[in-house]
């Protein structure tokens, strides 16, 4: 642990919505690990138009700096706020005040991110443990799918996210950098953001994604404006393709996603995530079948590790795997609750013979496949199923041996035996389990030490 204690000598520009706060502040950060003591503080309040924008390349702020907002905003933004590795700059609430940041009526044009933060490091931005005392309010109007209520861009990094409940508009939380024409630092590999913490955050009433985490395109098109995700081979001539900055080092965990128009959590352009402790339910509320995972692990993933999630109640698949083998990466799904949906449930699409190990998951009562393996796109291996509990696929209604671990396009699969055997189960009278304790088995159940264990 590292303690700063380093005194600042006070040099300030004041404006109309800044006032330096002497005094103390002791805060341990998730990201940092680190106490940050005798911090400058700062209270930001909203100009004449209920805004906020700071661009900080003047070096105003600096790290181990607090800002407190306080009142309600229609729109805060911060660029080129620069932390550092052990005093991150601390963005929070007024001292006991509750902040609302965001404008309902919003219907298009401009300032369609209630809160942005660009190119900027080494960022902590939420309360200090309550989730009630920052607000992000989107946009309720016809056009809220264009509005974001929290944007991380613009090759920002080393930010955690934490403390808020974010509501309504059309992304809740969007984390990549676009690339830009000629701006070589906006594509990959010339350029990796790093660390991105989030968690303890209540997403709800979001019409699109409740998170976008990493850049989807495969590949971005310069030429005509557009994503590609075909094979390079297949490249049109003369069209400049590049692609984008991917994230290294992401946790999502002990949130909150609830009536989610899209997906849950959709993760893509990672290397090195882990997605645990989270609620999904009630999402994929638009019934689009090209959108419908409670999490999603996606395209161009690497190094991943789901786990102790709790996904139920929801239109489409709990999860969905479309990760990268490359360079040997590892991906792990296990020890999570997937119960009552409208899809199958695990379904796996994943690229460059991915191998996956999928263990110690109950899946219950999906409309269709308890877990669904397809080798289309390069997942030619043989997936590692093993202590699973799959109950009721189907509907429960005559489910066949394929309805529980079915493979197809050249997918494969080995099971667990012995201690290590799936359970399968047709209705969840045969399972013996609770649903109103997270499907924990009753007494006298054959479930044994398989499946899902809450924590």
């Amino acid at each position: 642990m590292i303690v700063a204690a380093l005194l600042y000598l006070v040099v300030v520009s004041y404006s109309s919505n800044t006032e330096l706060t002497p005094g103390v502040n002791t805060h341990i950060s998730s990201l940092t690990d680190t106490v940050v003591s005798t911090a400058r503080e700062y209270t930001l309040t909203a100009d004449r138009y209920g805004r906020l924008e700071i661009d900080n390349k003047r070096n105003t702020y600096r790290p181990g700096d607090v800002l407190n907002l306080k009142g309600n905003f229609k729109s805060v933004s911060f660029t080129n706020m620069n932390g550092s590795a052990d005093k991150p700059i601390i963005i929070r609430n007024y001292r006991n005040t509750v902040v609302k940041i965001g404008e309902p009526n919003w219907n298009g044009g401009g300032y369609s991110a209630a809160c942005e933060f660009s190119n900027c490091h080494y960022i902590r931005f939420g309360s200090e443990s309550d989730r009630n005392m920052i607000i992000i309010n989107g946009s309720t109007q016809a056009a809220r799918e264009a509005y974001r209520q929290l944007q991380i861009g613009n090759k920002t990094d080393n930010i955690e996210v934490c403390f808020m409940t974010i509501t309504n508009g059309g992304n809740g939380i969007v984390a990549k950098t676009d690339p830009i024409k000629g701006d070589k630092s906006t594509a990959y590999p010339n350029t990796t953001v790093s660390n991105l913490l989030i968690h303890d955050i209540t997403i709800t009433g979001a019409k699109n994604e409740a998170m976008y985490i990493g850049h989807t395109a495969t590949y971005w098109d310069h030429t005509v404006n557009q994503p590609y995700y075909g094979s390079p081979s297949k490249f049109t001539a003369g069209h400049d393709y590049v692609q984008p900055v991917k994230w290294k080092n992401v946790k999502i965990y002990n949130n909150l996603i609830s009536n989610i128009g899209l997906d849950g959590i959709q993760t893509s352009a990672i290397d090195g995530l882990e997605i645990f402790n989270n609620e999904v339910t009630h999402w994929g509320t638009q019934r689009n079948a090209a959108h419908n995972g409670g999490i999603l692990i996606g395209g161009r993933t690497t190094n991943t590790n789901t786990h102790d999630n709790y996904v139920h109640d929801g239109w489409g698949e709990f999860c969905q795997f479309y990760g990268s083998g490359e360079n040997g990466a590892t991906h792990n799904i296990s020890n999570n609750l997937f119960a009552d949906n409208q899809g199958d449930g695990i379904s796996m699409r994943g690229t460059e013979n991915a191998i996956v190990r999928i263990t110690n998951n109950t899946v219950a009562c999906t409309k269709g496949n308890s877990l669904r393996i397809n080798g289309y796109t390069g997942m030619k291996g043989k997936q590692i199923v093993s202590g699973n509990v799959f109950i009721a696929p189907n509907g429960g209604t005559g489910a066949n041996i394929r309805n529980y671990v079915y493979v197809e396009e050249g997918g494969d699969a080995t099971e667990g035996v012995k201690n290590e055997e799936n359970k399968k189960f047709q209705t969840l009278l045969e399972a013996g389990v609770n649903p109103a304790a997270y499907y924990h088995p009753r007494e006298g159940s054959s479930i044994g030490t398989a499946g899902y264990r809450r924590k």
